[in-house]
């Protein structure tokens, strides 16, 4: 008879209580998307639960309810409209390739999340530019809707047109839109998350939307750090370390390279997801590296590794890339460090001895 009985949880107080900091980021993104986000998140989930418990009935392992959280922050990283056949394709090769095959939790040099999250933007980057959309916004925002697409949903800048913001207008995020037209965003938008409008550029008019679906509010974003942080849940160092390496990379481009492309600090820091990552996967436990010192090298290269990829390649968000940069060098740098901190004896006094 075929056993199709589930293997256990792992038991995780610090995952469940990642779990709960990410729950305000979901209704934030319901608000300013409409409930398909919590269909994005639930597909995911679904298909990344689905996958672990295939690999660990294997080796009679447990479910670790780190894949709750790998899936949640998946799902959140994407853009709101995403397709749910992409979405699956993604979480599924996160969790198979950049964890499973390392040998399940604990073992992984990589953030899962990431590995999905980018895997898709390398493989699908049409599909997810054309899911980026401005947020709903107003009372009771996405709440009373399934997704900004419907036309109930546009808003007031739109809806008399008629038009979907396909075929009505071009559309571009904050990060592009800056990059490339050479529009900054209101920094009071980008930290309360309300992003949209329309500006001109070339003879044409632009929609602004907004990023992925749990990136937008840099308030909620900051509130479910403070949690974090008062539960002890996640390392401060690993928190603010890409924020420092961020800031310090922004102002050298701004201030001492020159560079009129450079943004104003606020801008770097509430907008292209920055804020998100530093608090939920920089500080992701097993990927990161061990030592103190190392998670300082650790983050601030993240952070600098984030803007320089901003300015210099054709990823304008660049935070996953960053992070995976990161992951790679983490277990580098605790050798380095450990051979640095290393005493060194005396050769004389050993055979002495």
């Amino acid at each position: 008879m075929l056993d199709i009985k589930p293997p256990p949880f792992l038991k995780q107080p610090n995952m469940i209580r990642v779990i709960y900091a990410l729950v305000p980021v979901l209704l934030g993104a319901i608000y300013f998307f409409g409930w398909r986000v919590l269909a994005l998140v639930a597909v995911s989930s679904v298909a990344g639960l689905l996958t672990e418990w295939i690999m660990v009935k294997s080796r009679n392992g447990k479910i670790s309810m780190a894949c709750f959280v790998s899936t949640m922050l998946y799902g959140l990283s994407l853009p709101s409209t995403t397709p749910f056949w992409i979405a699956i394709t993604g979480i599924v090769f996160g969790i198979l390739f950049g964890k499973e095959a390392f040998g399940g939790f604990g073992k992984n040099i990589f953030n899962p999340a990431i590995v999905g999250r980018a895997f898709v933007y390398v493989c699908f980057p049409i599909e997810l530019v054309n899911s980026f959309v401005p947020v709903i916004g107003g009372f009771p925002g996405g709440f009373a809707h399934w997704s900004f697409t419907s036309m109930s949903a546009l808003p007031a800048y739109l809806a008399d047109s008629g038009q979907s913001v396909i075929d009505a207008i071009s559309a571009a995020t904050p990060m592009s839109a800056h990059k490339g037209m050479g529009f900054t965003a209101p920094t009071l938008e980008l930290f309360l998350g309300t992003i949209g409008g329309v500006f001109s550029w070339d003879n044409r008019t632009v929609i602004l939307s907004a990023g992925s679906a749990g990136e937008v509010s840099a308030a909620i974003i900051l509130c479910s750090a403070l949690y974090l942080i008062f539960t002890k849940t996640v390392m401060l160092r690993l928190l603010i370390s890409p924020i420092i390496g961020a800031v310090a990379m922004n102002l050298f481009l701004k201030y001492i390279l020159g560079l009129e492309a450079a943004p104003s600090v606020l801008f770097t820091l509430f907008s292209g997801g920055l804020l998100y990552a530093s608090v939920f996967m920089v500080t992701e436990p097993v990927s990161a590296p061990k030592l103190p010192l190392s998670q300082w090298i650790y983050g601030i290269f993240i952070g600098v590794m984030i803007v320089f990829l901003r300015y210099s390649s054709i990823f304008p968000g660049a935070v996953g890339f960053s992070i995976l940069f990161g992951n790679m060098v983490a277990p580098s740098l605790d050798l380095w460090i450990k051979r640095a901190q290393k005493p060194k004896t005396n050769p004389a006094k050993g055979d002495a001895a």
